[in-house]
């Protein structure tokens, strides 16, 4: 029989097992651009249970690759979130699954207000209790539009059980 030093080392050696994420379905694929961009929309890593997500930078971008609700700041928030929501939902996760986000504003000064009360009305909607942890930075986004951008880290265990226990 296995000791639980024999199984902690059986763990720490396990192989980490990555793969990018993606939803088409809800945003294209960044090397689709008429400028590829070298990045995966996710990354999932697989810890013996454990399952971590990587979400890039999503932002107001379609199916097609096309900036959407330019100019309209609530808008593009939620086609934002709508985006990361169908991210998640393509590896088994919800929101309540995210324990922190990134959150870059072009114009911090001129946004943020409108950016918090979006993202609590929205984190409202999900019954989100404990909030993920959060930034919020202002920055160049990689398209002059864009308004807003958001990253996320998410993590939960593949076995429904102990995912029951934790919700």
């Amino acid at each position: 029989m296995d000791t639980l030093n024999d199984i902690l080392q059986t763990i720490a050696h396990a192989p980490i097992q990555k793969r990018a994420i993606a939803n088409p379905r809800v945003l294209n694929e960044a090397y689709a651009y008429e400028k590829p961009s070298s990045f995966s929309r996710g990354m999932r890593i697989d810890l013996n249970g454990l399952v971590i997500l990587l979400i890039s930078g999503t932002a107001s971008i379609d199916e097609h690759g096309n900036s959407v609700h330019i100019g309209d700041f609530p808008a593009q928030l939620r086609r934002t979130f709508d985006n990361i929501t169908g991210l998640l939902a393509s590896e088994g996760a919800t929101w309540h699954d995210v324990v922190r986000t990134s959150c870059y504003l072009r114009d911090i000064d001129r946004d943020y207000d409108a950016f918090n009360a979006g993202r609590t009305a929205f984190f409202k909607e999900q019954g989100l209790d404990p909030l993920p942890a959060s930034t919020g930075i202002q920055a160049h986004l990689c398209r002059p539009e864009l308004l807003v951008e958001i990253e996320a880290i998410v993590m939960f265990r593949t076995d429904q059980s102990v995912r029951d226990k934790e919700k």
